[in-house]
């Protein structure tokens, strides 16, 4: 009902025969479900070219006014919500970092086809750069890149760089090579440490590979209960790729309306 009242000045009746409450029930089946148009026709007793309109009016709204839900916190904020599992090696972490994708039909235009191309899912992907506080919130999410994107193309490009601060640490993955693009802004990166080229890793870099993957453990759990809307793991038609960056941030932000995955001990 809460978000009936929020969108509910922005969005139209497009089926008469349904309430407002039942439009909302029908995306929101449609996210968390990842039911076909169909399917969600069938269901509500109306023709599928108009589930396709409700989808078309609705999902951009409700993107629209639930995005300020994803919020980019103060560094005091973060520090005032610290879990006591940062606070020894990584105070000044200011987000975990991750890409995700997301299936997609396979198009027709060689273009497209070749630039979505996954090597990692051997398949046809639109993929996201997603950042996460250490209390677990959603804070940043790009746009959708093709799944060709790297690691590091996606993050140069996705105005990551423009919310952190001189002194901010970023905790990541051994793919994010953004340590000199970090520098620049006076952040630091911190990866588990490469045994490329080595026999064997120092105590030391066991000791810190081992308390980053404890640490980052956070954002797989975020992105998991983010991809508990089926629709983020179903295969997305050609039809509706483009409202994806829609349906993605409506999912993260209704992520952020629930309890944390961080337990909180102080």
């Amino acid at each position: 009902m809460w978000l009936v009242g929020v969108i509910i000045t922005s969005t139209k009746v497009i089926v008469k025969t349904l309430s407002v409450e039942d439009h909302l029930l029908l995306i929101m089946i449609k996210l968390r479900l990842g039911c076909s148009n169909r399917d969600l026709a069938y269901r509500f007793n109306i023709p599928q070219s108009k589930v396709s309109k409700i989808i078309r009016h609705w999902v951009p709204v409700m993107s629209e006014k639930l995005k300020d839900l994803i919020v980019w916190p103060s560094r005091e904020a973060v520090r005032a919500n610290m879990p006591r599992k940062f606070r020894h090696k990584f105070s000044h972490c200011r987000c975990i970092i991750d890409c995700t994708e997301i299936f997609i039909e396979r198009t027709y235009n060689l273009q497209a086809r070749a630039e979505t191309w996954s090597n990692y899912k051997s398949t046809n992907t639109i993929k996201y750069l997603v950042a996460i506080s250490p209390a677990g919130a959603i804070t940043f999410v790009s746009r959708g890149w093709g799944g060709r994107a790297s690691d590091k193309e996606i993050t140069n490009n996705s105005g990551f760089f423009n919310k952190l601060e001189f002194g901010d640490e970023v905790l990541a993955d051994r793919g994010f090579l953004i340590r000199e693009e970090l520098a620049v802004i006076g952040a630091t990166l911190k990866i588990p440490s490469f045994t490329r080229g080595k026999s064997q890793l120092s105590a030391h870099e066991v000791d810190t590979s081992r308390q980053i993957s404890r640490v980052r453990i956070h954002v797989e759990l975020v992105i998991g209960r983010w991809k508990n809307f089926k629709i983020l793991t179903s295969v997305i038609p050609i039809s509706q790729v483009d409202l994806l960056d829609d349906f993605v941030t409506i999912c993260a932000a209704l992520v952020n309306l629930c309890p944390s995955v961080v337990k909180r001990k102080r």
